[in-house]
């Protein structure tokens, strides 16, 4: 059974940083998408990033992009998302996911993910 499990979360200072892991098991993930997803308190699950499967190519909603990284440990079944320069918007838990069958126009929709992880909070103070 596939499970996904997040570290990383903290809080942090608005301008500083974090990694956030997520380690999967009990399939195999080279061929898969993973992505981060994050829901703020009161508001829907957004995209973050996603890794596509096969060329490994990384994508980014726009609010994220320039200032956080998403990168995979395929050997080791490790995603991670290493984020920088954040703010207090960025504040939310934050999720892995992992889909084996979705094509690239679904990518950042949640629905078309197939396992998800419990997610690990980040909060950023301003």
């Amino acid at each position: 059974q596939v499970q996904l499990i997040e570290s990383g979360g903290g809080v942090v200072q608005a301008g500083g940083s974090l990694r956030l892991s997520c380690a999967a098991s009990g399939g195999t993930f080279s061929q898969s998408t993973m992505a981060w997803f994050r829901q703020a308190p009161g508001k829907e699950r957004e995209f973050v990033a996603a890794m596509w499967r096969g060329t490994g190519r990384a994508y980014y909603a726009d609010s994220v992009k320039d200032r956080f990284t998403i990168s995979r440990d395929n050997g080791k079944n490790m995603m991670y998302l290493q984020m920088n320069i954040l703010k207090p918007e960025d504040t939310a838990l934050y999720s892995c996911a992992v889909g084996f069958r979705l094509i690239m126009s679904q990518m950042r929709r949640d629905i078309a993910y197939d396992y998800w992880g419990q997610g690990t909070h980040v909060t950023v103070s301003s």
